[in-house]
């Protein structure tokens, strides 16, 4: 089958590779669809200690069952379904009390096992088991719904920010996830939400996502705006959806006394200490706290959000490629220009 690997850092290849064989207790799917996420641009470019090369990567796809294990009875071959990234071991005390993406092991799609930038996937006993593969119905295309597992990041994070009736919401990042965090949080019962962008170009690509107020934060000062859009008292959650230290700063300065405030972006290398003022941590009360992956669940959640018509997820594709194109699709993707970039082997 043909493959995108990575061999380096800075050096993947299309290539010809073995078609992997199944055991008993595992799956193939043919790959129909698969996002590229700032993950994946970050593990091309710095790698990640998760990551051992060659690997092939590729987390947020959809595809085809074309083979099953003798021993697996929860899927068959034919059914369409949506792969998340993160793998509960199912064994470790994270797993067995309900939080897989907290398993210290942290296994993933694209990570320790090979993902999806290739004709065919292998899911593994531990994925077939204790991972996120969901049945998609037939009207949702495999392009809308290889984009559940950014959705079901952004349904995690917006469950631990406790997202309350009434609430006035902050978003710092306007790419595809804090657009999905502008439409989720409404949902969720926000009747105001903010959007923060640096980029004048990009916050105009953003409106379409329905915020009720828009701040470029390089044309004027977003704490000022953002107290002033909340009477002076500051937003009841800020969530950070950009890799920005800057932005975790600025959060806490946009928050109400009592907001919880979500560093939802990680950071790069190298630039993840950042000096917060604490006394206004400790004098505000705020609830600092951070979400990282999904749970099998959440993107159970996102399938039928983007099933129901709730969440309109061909808005936020932009750019196509086929899977020999793959490095102007990262290029496309680094470029900021649209929105979710997708990669059809």
């Amino acid at each position: 089958m043909k493959a995108a690997v990575l061999h380096a850092l800075d050096h993947m290849v299309v290539e010809e590779v073995q078609l992997p064989s199944i055991d008993d207790d595992s799956m193939l799917m043919k790959v129909e669809a698969v996002g590229i996420c700032g993950s994946d641009i970050r593990i091309y470019h710095h790698g990640n200690s998760r990551v051992e090369l060659p690997q092939i990567l590729g987390h947020e796809s959809s595809g085809r069952i074309v083979a099953v294990g003798a021993n697996v009875t929860k899927f068959k071959v034919g059914d369409r379904v949506s792969l998340g990234a993160d793998v509960p071991c199912g064994e470790c005390v994270f797993c067995e009390a309900g939080i897989g993406n907290n398993c210290q092991i942290n296994y993933a799609m694209g990570y320790q096992f090979a993902g999806s930038f290739a004709d065919y996937v292998l899911l593994n006993k531990m994925m077939v088991n204790f991972g996120p593969i969901h049945n998609i119905p037939d009207h949702v295309s495999h392009e809308e719904a290889a984009l559940a597992e950014p959705l079901a990041c952004v349904i995690n994070a917006l469950e631990l920010s406790n997202i309350r009736l009434g609430d006035t919401v902050v978003v710092i990042g306007a790419g595809p996830i804090g657009c999905m965090l502008v439409e989720v949080a409404k949902m969720m019962g926000a009747t105001k939400v903010i959007l923060v962008q640096r980029s004048r170009p990009r916050l105009e690509l953003a409106k379409q996502f329905g915020a009720h107020a828009y701040i470029c934060s390089n044309e004027e000062n977003a704490i000022e705006r953002v107290l002033e859009e909340t009477g002076g008292l500051g937003a009841d959650v800020v969530i950070t959806s950009n890799p920005s230290p800057e932005a975790q700063v600025d959060a806490i300065h946009m928050a109400k006394n009592r907001a919880r405030v979500n560093f939802f972006g990680g950071l790069p290398k190298g630039k993840s200490l950042v000096t917060l003022d604490t006394n206004i941590i400790h004098y505000k009360e705020l609830f600092v706290h951070g979400a990282h992956g999904s749970l099998p669940s959440h993107h159970q959640k996102a399938i039928d959000l983007i099933a129901s018509g709730a969440i309109d997820m061909k808005k936020y594709i932009s750019h196509t490629f086929p899977l020999d194109d793959i490095q102007e699709a990262i290029r496309t993707a680094e470029s900021h220009v649209g929105m979710r970039v997708i990669v059809k082997p």
